[in-house]
């Protein structure tokens, strides 16, 4: 073996790979920190938000407002889809920053799609749960508190999932700016036995309720419907509309 030239392309490799202990490993990369400054977050298009999640004996109900806003003090956009289908009978909403949010989207419905490639077979909500779970805990997806909701084998589910990564499943939940508030008519309104028709008004009261008082909420209502047979969203500017 020729001995390669001195300051030759080759010999200079060599020289790199030298405090190398093994340069056949894959390298390991690192998240970029995060250094945004607190100007920066009161420019980030947020949900703010009221979402509200309940199990019926029909399949599940999902309802969000419409608004977006920056730092919570302008708001930046009317007409906020802010629950999105990511299985084939199964919806996610938005709440926190919309970047985050709509990555957290992106990312769990290319997840459900390789699965059903894969297996041949629809994920399980509660596999879903756990794995949205994983990716809030783990991933790069700043400031969310979603709400999972959907329809399998096992039967209708809600789940909240905390930006920590916490996954919670409950017969209702609400999550956003508006929570409180919400929660309130819920407590009241809510029955184990409700139908989707009479689930949607409970809801859809309850957003209205949050949209009265919170800043961050506000505009309208989505309404998305999902049972065994998919989801169906529909927006409502309107309040009277749906009540």
């Amino acid at each position: 073996m020729h001995t390669p030239t001195h300051d030759s392309d080759f010999s200079r490799t060599v020289d790199k790979l030298a405090d190398d202990p093994n340069p056949y490993e894959p390298a390991v990369g690192s998240m970029p920190e995060n250094d945004m400054s607190q100007a920066d977050l009161d420019n980030v298009n947020k949900t703010g938000t009221t979402t509200i999640g309940i199990s019926t004996a029909d399949g599940v109900i999902i309802a969000t407002d419409m608004r977006a806003s920056l730092g919570g003090r302008f708001v930046s956009n009317k007409n906020v889809q802010k629950v999105e289908q990511i299985h084939p009978t199964g919806a996610l909403t938005l709440v926190g920053s919309v970047g985050g949010a709509q990555s957290f989207i992106s990312t769990l419905r290319a997840e459900v799609n390789l699965y059903e490639a894969r297996r041949g077979e629809n994920m399980s909500i509660e596999a879903l749960a756990t794995l949205a779970g994983n990716f809030a805990r783990g991933g790069p997806f700043f400031a969310i508190h979603p709400i999972l909701g959907g329809v399998d084998d096992q039967g209708s589910h809600v789940y909240s999932i905390d930006p920590a990564g916490g996954v919670m499943g409950d017969d209702y939940t609400v999550t956003g700016s508006g929570m409180q508030l919400a929660y309130g008519h819920l407590e009241q309104a809510y029955e184990p036995d409700m139908s989707n028709e009479e689930a949607k008004t409970v809801a859809a009261r309850g957003i209205k309720s949050a949209v009265e008082r919170d800043t961050g909420s506000g505009n309208g209502v989505f309404l998305a419907e999902i049972t065994g047979e998919g989801v169906d969203i529909h927006g409502h500017h309107d309040f009277d509309d749906v009540l």
